[in-house]
């Protein structure tokens, strides 16, 4: 595909991607991304935080991957550092699907606990991609204090991310079953049964722990079937 003519002004580029028009935004998006150019990169990264359409949002994070790391993640994580929720959120996003360790760093405790759940769940997202393998275990009791939080694609979002980082998960989650609140316990047991069982959904991963919660693990010291 080649980019229309038109297009390839950047101050053009911006105005379709104002349009009142979901498609126009789109197909402008589209464009951008298939044919890259560094000018484009402050444009897309502004048009992010205010997007208000998803499928756009993910043309726009698309189009961003197709442009050099060097140049995009820079201004990516200065929008982390936002006060905008959306433009944080977005921009963890876009960092997860460039998978560029060097923005490993910004990933910060306070980052983890924001107080938005969009944001949270795409520092999550970008976390367990981020993170190096030395720091997975720091990363999963980090993960670990927001076990029990908000409803359920929140707490979806976190067991994904937890299992994400494999086994070394397990002290951490087994650590939680002990706690006094009763809704992170169950959080930590249904994560550990998916897990376990990857296949098993989170319902029912919540159900089940909800059964072992009142009538404990089975003989065997596992939970039983």
């Amino acid at each position: 595909m080649t980019m229309p003519e038109q297009d390839t002004d950047p101050m053009r580029a911006r105005q379709a991607l104002e349009d009142d028009r979901s498609s126009v935004r789109l197909r402008a998006a589209l464009a951008v991304g298939t044919t890259p150019d560094v000018r484009f990169v402050d444009t897309l990264i502004e048009r992010c935080a205010v997007e208000p359409d998803f499928h756009v949002r993910e043309m726009l994070t698309w189009a961003l991957t197709r442009h050099p790391p060097a140049v995009t993640v820079p201004e990516l994580l200065d929008q982390v550092r936002s006060e905008r929720t959306q433009a944080r959120s977005q921009a963890l996003h876009t960092l997860s699907k460039i998978g560029d360790r060097q923005a490993w760093p910004v990933i910060t405790r306070a980052l983890l606990s924001d107080g938005d759940d969009e944001v949270a769940r795409s520092a999550w997202r970008a976390a367990v991609v981020l993170v190096p393998e030395e720091e997975k275990a720091e990363l999963a009791h980090a993960l670990a204090t927001q076990l029990g939080r908000g409803e359920r694609e929140t707490r979806l979002s976190l067991s994904r991310a937890l299992i994400a980082l494999g086994e070394v998960i397990l002290p951490t989650l087994r650590s939680a079953t002990t706690g006094l609140d009763p809704e992170v316990r169950l959080h930590a047991l249904a994560t550990e049964r998916l897990l376990r069982d990857p296949d098993t959904g989170f319902e029912f991963a919540i159900e089940e722990a909800k059964r072992v919660a009142v009538l404990g693990p089975g003989p065997t010291g596992q939970e039983e079937d």
